[in-house]
């Protein structure tokens, strides 16, 4: 799969980090990026009834998770935050991470966390002629972009989501 950027200017690497991350992981319906806080938000939709008690367990278990990860690659993460919203026949996962200690095997790790306990209820937009290599191209590009991302100086508040197979990206100042 090729990614085509309809856009009239340059790409910072801001908005290149949110589509890529879209494209890779199908299972983030939004990704939010705060430049003031310098914080990431994932947003992750969930079919159906989640219990309070399911979402407390898995939110405990997530936030060791992610300490242990840091810990072990010797960073201090300034933001871990899992806060969930439950409705009618949906709940709404959203992570929350700093970008300065975020890294491309800690969102790898973030996905397998929210695929592990949430798999079959979580709602996803699948693009089936997705090939191995297209994978490892974004987690490279999402490697790259968010080292980029650590320096970058922009003041943008950008929000990304999926749409009928699109990825679109909005400034939300």
């Amino acid at each position: 799969m090729g990614v085509r950027y309809r856009y009239n200017g340059e790409i910072s690497d801001s908005v290149g980090l949110l589509i890529s991350i879209l494209v890779r992981y199908p299972e983030i319906g939004t990704i939010n990026y705060e430049p003031g806080a310098r914080i990431l938000k994932f947003s992750f939709m969930l079919r159906g009834r989640v219990s309070r008690e399911k979402l407390e367990g898995f939110r405990d278990q997530f936030v060791k998770s992610l300490a242990t990860f840091n810990l072990l690659e010797q960073r201090e993460a300034q933001v871990i935050s899992l806060d969930y919203h439950c409705f009618e026949q949906l709940a709404v996962l959203e992570v929350q991470r700093d970008v300065g200690t975020l890294s491309q095997g800690e969102i790898d790790l973030i996905m397998t966390l929210v695929r592990q306990d949430f798999g079959e209820s979580l709602v996803a937009e699948v693009n089936e002629n997705v090939q191995e290599e297209d994978l490892l191209v974004q987690e490279e590009i999402i490697d790259h972009m968010l080292e980029s991302i650590k320096r970058e100086a922009t003041q943008k508040k950008l929000i990304a989501f999926r749409e009928e197979g699109r990825v679109l990206v909005f400034n939300k100042q």
